[in-house]
């Protein structure tokens, strides 16, 4: 093994800031292999992502929350060791979120979600993410510069995704002082540590409370037909599963979104032939985020625990092994696009990227942010002649310095600082 191949991609900060290089130089291994030192298997191969991604059967999602490098709390025995998952369902899965959920559990929690993420939901919601996005574009520009993570990122999805839901405008700076507060998932920082639930918890105090008012007194939001709907054979969730649904939806619904849009600021801004084309042509918006989800999506790893002995991409995974899918990997691999690593509008195959994931846990959330994504760079690029990289805190072209957030899961700017030209 080579010494770049012996860098560890949960801890070396020159992966953090560039693991594109990283995938690179360990897809000269094959697209599923083990990492010894970890005792877990990387996947960095688009279909045999696919494959683990769609096989709900022989992988758990238990893990994906807790993160690969938790020890499981029992010794693998066997080729089949579903009933210790199960046994062990507590001690391992950690907050048990719906992203974590197996099985028929998952099948019901999604057929119930399904029904409160329709179209006619995200355009009820467009008039105030539109409204939102012109406001603080217009106060941006208005201001001829911005830091566009904490500024404009964060405190956008987050309202969209309090609107939705029907979080009371009193408590949305709270939850956003929280959000900022909170810990990254997936620090590098914190090896083999647990994830540090303390935000969703705090979050969850509030869910609580509304969810019971929206019991007794209805609204026309997602929180009350959370409240008030019931599973397809018509038994009626416990409160503390919606209470879960809820707030992994507010959490998972602001962070990746946020992230995105800055990824998209960030290219549009270091490439100014690109931002011409797409400020004149805003019918391309759709495709430039698309292009951008499999170029440089939020979520760089998703993982799995195989509950059985299988084989994916010729190499035999054993029961108990812990399973990383790289999904930024896989989504640049040339065996799937030509020249992935290039930006291109009208890319063959476009559509199979997994920036948001695939099979049974795709991300319920992917409209939504596809949704609002388009709309403030739709309302940012309109309202400029030009978007420009701040040289003052980036450093000129050529030389220039990014900080990410600390996480082997998220691919997120730490911080944008932008200058914004007046069209």
């Amino acid at each position: 093994m080579t010494e770049q191949h012996a860098r560890d991609y949960f801890t070396d900060r020159s992966v953090l800031l560039n693991p594109y290089a990283f995938f690179e130089d360990i897809r000269a291994l094959p697209p599923v292999h083990p990492d010894e030192a970890r005792g877990l298997y990387f996947v960095t191969g688009h279909d045999e992502a696919l494959e683990v991604l769609r096989n709900a059967a022989d992988f758990s999602s238990s893990i994906t929350v807790p993160g690969p490098l938790v020890r499981l709390p029992f010794e693998p025995k066997g080729d089949d060791i579903s009933a210790e998952v199960d046994a062990h369902w507590a001690e391992l899965a950690g907050p048990d979120l719906v992203v974590q959920y197996d099985g028929q559990r998952h099948t019901a929690a999604r057929a119930f979600l399904n029904r409160l993420f329709v179209p006619s939901r995200l355009k009820a919601n467009k008039e105030f993410m539109q409204d939102l996005a012109a406001r603080m574009a217009a106060q941006a520009v208005g201001n001829g510069r911005c830091e566009a993570v904490r500024e404009i990122g964060v405190p956008y999805v987050t309202l969209v995704i309090a609107d939705l839901l029907g979080v009371p405008p009193a408590d949305r700076d709270t939850f956003m002082k929280v959000i900022e507060q909170g810990p990254t998932a997936g620090d590098i920082q914190k090896d083999g540590e647990g994830q540090d639930i303390s935000s969703l918890i705090f979050m969850g105090q509030y869910f609580a409370q509304y969810l019971a008012e929206r019991r007794d007194c209805p609204r026309d939001d997602i929180m009350s037909e959370l409240a008030t709907s019931t599973y397809a054979d018509g038994t009626t969730p416990e409160l503390i599963e919606l209470v879960k649904l809820a707030t992994f939806l507010f959490a998972a619904g602001q962070d990746t979104s946020a992230k995105l849009l800055g990824n998209s600021l960030k290219l549009l801004a270091e490439t100014p032939d690109l931002q011409v084309r797409v400020r004149a042509e805003p019918a391309l918006l759709g495709e430039f985020v698309e292009e951008m989800l499999r170029l440089e999506g939020s979520t760089k790893a998703t993982f799995r625990l195989a509950r059985r002995t299988t084989t994916v991409g010729g190499v035999e995974i054993p029961a108990g092994a812990r399973v990383v899918i790289l999904l930024g990997a896989a989504n640049r691999d040339p065996e799937r696009w030509e020249c992935p690593a290039e930006f291109r509008f009208e890319r063959p195959k476009l559509a199979e990227h997994l920036a948001f994931g695939r099979g049974p846990h795709t991300c319920i959330g992917a409209p939504l942010a596809r949704f609002e994504v388009q709309i403030m760079l739709q309302e940012l690029l309109s309202r400029t002649a030009a978007i420009l990289i701040d040289e003052t805190r980036h450093g000129p072209a050529g030389e220039r310095r990014f900080d990410y957030d600390p996480s082997y899961i998220i691919r997120g700017l730490s911080e944008l600082h932008l200058i914004l030209e007046a069209g």
